[in-house]
Parts: structure tokens; C-alpha cells; sequence
């Protein structure tokens, strides 16, 4: 599917998006190249295929949950910016407003 140079300009104003003539011209080729290989793709049989078909079974991956010992503060802390006592200090991130 090859787009016009007009089509490319509209996507990249829906996009807000300012191109030069010579990036208008190359992505005319790359979105045309696109849009080709979605077309291919789509000329795809896929009617016996169920949507949530996987080429590879799924296995979980995931770690069990379990408790086990933290880092001490000490060293989670001598990193961090701003400290007050045993905690990070971060700036404030919403107002208080006028009654604090």
C-alpha cells in the first residue's frame, strides 16, 4: 500500500508532529513499507485458530512469596539524597493549602 505524501502530512498533524519535506518523503516509503507487511499479515487464514492460541505453552514463572530478612536501614538509607532519622526525606508533593 503505498500512502501519498498528503496522507503522510495528515497523520503527522493528527500526530502534532512537524516534518520536513525530506522526513515526509522518507516516511512516506517506511509507513507504506508498514502498512504492506500489516496487509500481508492479514491475508492470513486465521478462522481455525482460537484467539488466545500460544505457539509455546505458558509455564509460571514467578517466585513463591516468602518472607525473608531486609537490608538494614543503615544501608538502605546511605544512599538517599535527604534523610530524617531513620526515614527518606522527599519534597512535598501535593499543597497543604491555606488551613495546613
Amino acid at each position: 500500500m503505498d500512502l501519498s505524501s498528503d496522507e503522510v502530512r495528515h497523520i503527522a498533524r493528527l500526530a502534532r508532529i512537524a516534518l520536513s519535506d525530506d522526513e515526509t518523503e522518507r516516511l512516506r516509503g517506511e509507513l507504506s513499507s508498514i502498512l504492506g507487511h500489516c496487509q500481508a499479515i492479514s491475508a492470513i487464514d486465521t478462522s481455525g485458530v482460537p484467539p488466545t492460541a500460544q505457539s509455546f505453552s505458558l509455564v509460571n514463572v514467578e517466585r513463591s512469596d516468602e518472607p525473608r530478612p531486609s537490608e538494614p536501614v543503615s544501608e538502605v538509607l546511605a544512599n538517599s539524597p535527604a534523610r530524617e532519622g531513620d526515614y527518606i526525606r522527599v519534597r512535598a508533593v501535593l499543597d497543604q493549602g491555606p488551613d495546613g
